[in-house]
């Protein structure tokens, strides 16, 4: 992450463009358009570019030119063997933009760095019994301070932000989260954005941690080419997000996705139906409790995500029943709008992952769908970091993705 001197102008050029602080609307548009583009596809040349979003050839040139300029856009080398001009594709400069993704969980609080292209730079985990907003902001303070030795000088000005991921009214799930009583009512009116932005000059967005993980694969997953789908992150508690059109939709409070407070009928231990939630089946807090009354060790569930023991018949067990309420989700969803994917990841390993999505699979192919339209059930492809790589993604999506809305708000040009 080495910036020369001489770059400090197209970092600056750069972060307004983020900011559409000096770019009439209709070309900030077009310029978040083109890199959307180039995101979704990996490498374009000026021609295609110019093809698929409509623009002239002129006009997609001279923005593709600007970008490039920016350091927003790579060019790479010429490709050959056509007749005619050698095409010459443009890729997203993986220094072009840096943001910093902050989750909080159950069992621990991640502090992230990831650059354009959605990948990792910087790592930090704080685990805790249960999260405590000083113990947070004192461990965000301190990973603040030493970001500061490795973004320096020009790279600074790339940071296009800092987005958190947290689950709404965390006093509310104290019982689930095994907290002593009262230990997390100090959440309540804790306004985590305020706090965290003033230890910084850095924007702050905050969102909820399922929609957060949606917002990763849907910019940095191998599923973002999908338009329309539903996303499942499941970890302690499950949770999701919807993307239509290929946005992230966070609903008139920021709560869209809540799929975990999905009503499911059950029987209970006298026969009679009782309703319930997803949440208290597809959760991993019911796995570990289970483990716990089997007197076996859960702890490996939150430190070794993507390395679980062989937990055998509780895990099965699990899978089973998580697999049952996300089939019913699926059902539910297909019900409403007409998805062209359910798509799953968590915080487990990868093999789990691919259990879980076979078995709803199988149990959706088992419901009654008349009515229904096909839809694809697929693995999510960024696991356990989806949340905190989430939180990183949401300056990236409010800089510089494809927004309709700011041909509306009459910048003035520079």
């Amino acid at each position: 992450m080495t910036v020369s001197p001489d770059e400090d102008h197209s970092s600056q050029r750069a972060n307004q463009l983020g900011r559409g602080t000096s770019q009439a609307g209709t070309r900030l548009y077009n310029e978040r358009l083109v890199l959307s583009l180039v995101r979704r596809h990996g490498r374009l040349p000026k021609a295609e570019i110019a093809r698929r979003t409509g623009l002239s050839a002129q006009t997609a040139s001279v923005i593709v030119t600007q970008l490039e300029a920016d350091g927003l856009l790579l060019k790479l080398k010429p490709q050959r063997g056509r007749i005619g001009q050698p095409s010459v594709p443009f890729t997203l400069n993986p220094d072009g933009a840096l943001s910093v993704g902050i989750k909080i969980g159950r069992r621990s609080t991640d502090f992230v760095l990831v650059d354009f292209v959605g990948r990792v730079r910087y790592r930090r985990r704080q685990t805790h019994a249960y999260p405590e907003p000083r113990a947070f902001l004192s461990f965000v303070r301190s990973e603040l301070k030493g970001l500061g030795s490795l973004v320096k000088g020009a790279m600074r000005s790339r940071v296009a932000g800092i987005g958190i991921a947290t689950p709404f009214e965390l006093w509310n799930w104290q019982q689930e989260v095994g907290a002593p009583p009262d230990a997390m009512r100090d959440w309540d009116g804790f306004e985590t954005a305020a706090e965290v932005a003033a230890l910084t000059t850095w924007p702050v967005h905050l969102c909820n941690d399922g929609t957060a993980a949606c917002a990763a694969e849907t910019l940095f997953g191998a599923n973002g080419q999908i338009r329309d789908f539903l996303y499942v992150f499941i970890g302690s508690f499950i949770g999701g997000g919807l993307v239509l059109d290929g946005s992230v939709v966070q609903g008139r409070t920021g709560n869209a996705g809540a799929i975990g407070s999905l009503p499911l009928a059950r029987i209970d231990a006298h026969g009679d139906v009782a309703a319930d939630q997803l949440i208290r089946c597809a959760s991993l807090y019911v796995l570990e409790r289970r483990l716990l009354r089997l007197k076996r060790d859960p702890s490996d569930l939150w430190l070794k995500p993507d390395r679980w023991p062989d937990y055998g018949k509780p895990l099965e067990q699990w899978i089973s029943e998580a697999a049952n309420g996300l089939s019913v989700l699926t059902a539910s969803a297909m019900s409403i709008l007409e998805f062209e994917a359910i798509v799953i990841d968590g915080a487990m390993p990868v093999d789990v992952r691919a259990r879980l999505a076979e078995a709803v699979r199988s149990q959706f192919s088992q419901l009654d769908r008349q009515g229904l339209s096909p839809v694809q059930i697929l693995e999510g492809s960024i696991g356990h970091d989806a949340r905190a790589i989430g939180g990183a993604a949401l300056p990236v999506l409010a800089n510089f993705a494809r927004d309709r809305e700011v041909l509306f708000k009459g910048y003035a040009d520079s």
